[in-house]
């Protein structure tokens, strides 16, 4: 699926003639635009980035990949002064600096302050770059700096107005939480489930819960289901150990490579372990 309106419908093809402090011109051109070598030390990096964390790995790999065939794509900037801030491509702007290089290839467009923030949130959501707290935080920004509403972010992200809501939702849970998930601790979809629970108590609750008991995404959403239904404290508390019961036994299976039931009652209980052959029994032993 496409997403959003793409770089060229947020930042018309608009190029900037480079004056006295211009780079240096290359012969090349990209789509009638031509392509400058501008050192990098001469680009800012663009102030409305959203993603905050830029993986170490993935960055070492694109840094291998630029040492060994140079930057295939160029940068896109704007001018700043008598220099340039980024729109697109700060990884490979990082990347270069880190290389030293002289200079990386790049177009000069103009673009207005809120085209360099949505263009910047679209080309990471795209790459699917953001975590889904740095996400919300972008999308609040567009409402807050440039007076959207969330569904002209929705039409310029290329989302549907619910799922724009639901992300913006993540930035009302507690702060443990929301950096749990920025640190994929727990997935969006736990995320989710406990930002549609009435009171922060009840929200650090199953987030606990979740990540002590291991649940899925699947056994949270059933405990708090039993839980907003009005069901009685004690039933919920059942409905909260017995899907974290089956994440155990989810985990041992995995584990052991055969069906595990465990029982519990009063703290105590048993776990009973299934095999159906000699050889199987004799496998079990060893990983035990």
């Amino acid at each position: 699926m496409s997403l959003g309106r793409g770089l060229d419908a947020l930042i018309p093809k608009k190029i900037i003639t480079p004056t006295a402090v211009a780079p240096d011109k290359s012969d090349e051109t990209l789509g009638g635009e031509r392509i400058y070598q501008i050192a990098p030390a001469r680009i800012a990096v663009n102030p409305h980035q959203p993603r905050q964390e830029f993986g170490h790995a993935a960055l070492e790999e694109l840094i291998n990949s630029i040492r060994e065939h140079g930057i295939l794509q160029p940068l896109i900037v704007t001018r700043q002064g008598g220099d340039y801030e980024l729109i697109a491509g700060e990884r490979r702007l990082r990347a270069a600096k880190t290389l030293e290089l002289p200079s990386v290839p790049a177009i000069v467009r103009e673009a207005s302050e809120s085209e360099k923030l949505e263009f910047a949130i679209i080309e990471n959501v795209q790459r699917t770059d953001l975590n889904p707290i740095e996400e919300a935080a972008a999308y609040q920004r567009l409402i807050d700096e440039f007076s959207l509403t969330q569904e002209a972010v929705a039409q310029k992200v290329g989302k549907s107005r619910a799922a724009v809501t639901n992300t913006l939702r993540l930035l009302n849970l507690p702060e443990a939480v929301q950096v749990a998930i920025a640190n994929e601790k727990i997935s969006e979809g736990h995320a989710k489930i406990l930002a549609g629970l009435a009171t922060p108590e009840d929200q650090m609750r199953f987030f606990q819960k979740i990540v002590k008991e291991k649940l899925n995404v699947r056994d949270t959403e059933a405990a708090a289901k039993a839980f907003k239904s009005g069901v009685a404290g004690a039933e919920a508390g059942l409905a909260l150990a017995q899907a974290g019961t089956r994440a155990q036994e989810e985990e041992l299976r995995q584990k052991l490579g055969t069906k595990v039931k465990i029982e519990k009652k009063n703290g105590k209980g048993k776990i009973t372990i299934e095999f159906y052959s000699e050889e199987e029994l004799r496998g079990l032993i060893e990983r035990l």
